[in-house]
């Protein structure tokens, strides 16, 4: 499993994962719940399979414009 994002914001999260997932990308969120506390110390972390890094960097890329 591969990190490509980390990040406080749990709609920012899952606009990211929806955005691999329309790429065909399987992602999960791990510490979302942690992350969702507001306390800054446990960023939620967007991981995948290794092998879909890449591709996943690429499109994350692009979706932050």
């Amino acid at each position: 499993m591969r990190v490509v994002a980390e990040g406080l914001d749990p709609v920012r999260m899952g606009f990211l994962r929806a955005v691999l997932a329309d790429a065909g990308i399987e992602a999960v969120i791990l510490d979302s719940a942690t992350a969702s506390l507001g306390l800054g110390v446990v960023p939620a972390r967007l991981v995948m399979r290794d092998e879909d890094e890449a591709q996943a960097r690429r499109i994350l890329d692009d979706a932050d414009g």
